[in-house]
């Protein structure tokens, strides 16, 4: 029998640099697990959504590091080849020590290789605390649903120039403080080409258009059964790939396929707004300071 080889960062970063799409998808149990690793996708995520998926909430807010690591150990057991990636929830980085402890907890208990946090580059001290010490991490940008009390609703960033050049400020300090994956959620497809361009990680898009590294969706939405589907709020980059399949692993092999031949996503699911973006490569921009990170401390 053929080996399976594991998927590990340096193999994403083969990945990227190879031009091979990277397919992602969220899962949050065993069975689903199973199907996922033997259907080919590469990055598996535990995310917080599961809050709104698994648990029927209208936001990610509720979810607690507890509920992760449980899904987490769920997941991991069964995955031979996909590599995981477990959400930091709301709050649970809001220093640097609670955001050591909870990514410890999500890689020894929960069994993921990587922990995932929202923010732009005032989490760059989180993210150079949690790298030095061996913690993989995959940054958040755009839409950052645990942002949604303040941001007030879910809907597409970076639309205006000045949001869209403080994106590409913020990937290129996050990558800077360590970050190896970047995801970008809900943006127009050129801000996801030009921040593409800049990072020297892999780019995960969701919404954010066909340029990217690789792609993410949520399990549920792409078999068409998730809360925001019936009830009638799928989100414009969400694609039905249980339609005309004969089986969820069907449905899954075609998602695969098509983000790795860059059929999906396509301009029905992507966001195309107008931007200038006048300078062509952001301004240098120092990590947090001393100041800063001891701030976070307290």
């Amino acid at each position: 029998m053929e080996t399976v080889k594991p998927i590990n960062v340096a193999e994403l970063r083969r990945m990227r640099v190879a031009g091979e799409k990277i397919a992602s998808l969220t899962c949050y149990d065993a069975s689903f697990a199973l199907v996922e690793d033997r259907a080919g996708v590469d990055v598996i995520l535990v995310g917080d959504s599961l809050g709104m998926v698994m648990q029927g909430g209208n936001t990610t807010t509720p979810v607690t590091v507890d509920q992760v690591v449980y899904h987490s150990k769920c997941v991991a057991p069964q995955l031979k080849r996909a590599f995981l990636v477990a959400d930091l929830p709301f709050l649970s980085y809001a220093t640097l020590e609670r955001a050591l402890d909870a990514s410890q907890r999500l890689m020894q208990e929960g069994g993921a290789k990587m922990v995932k946090l929202e923010g732009g580059r005032e989490q760059a001290s989180i993210v150079e605390y949690l790298a030095v010490r061996g913690v993989p991490v995959c940054a958040h940008l755009g839409l950052q649903p645990q942002f949604v009390h303040k941001m007030g609703n879910f809907k597409v960033q970076g639309r205006e120039d000045a949001a869209a050049e403080a994106m590409l400020h913020d990937a290129k300090v996050l990558a800077e403080a360590g970050a190896d994956l970047l995801v970008l959620e809900c943006i127009p497809s050129e801000l996801g080409r030009r921040i593409t361009e800049i990072s020297p990680v892999p780019v995960i898009g969701i919404g954010a258009g066909p340029s990217t590294d690789g792609q993410i969706l949520v399990l549920q939405d792409i078999l068409d059964i998730s809360p925001l589907v019936t009830l009638g709020r799928k989100p414009r980059f969400v694609k039905n790939y249980m339609d005309g399949a004969a089986s969820i692993e069907a449905a899954i092999r075609a998602y695969v396929a098509e983000v790795k031949s860059g059929a999906y996503p396509d301009a029905e699911h992507s966001f195309d707004l107008p931007l200038t973006l006048q300078s062509p490569e952001p301004k240098a921009m120092k990590l947090p300071t001393a100041k800063v990170a001891a701030r976070r401390k307290k």
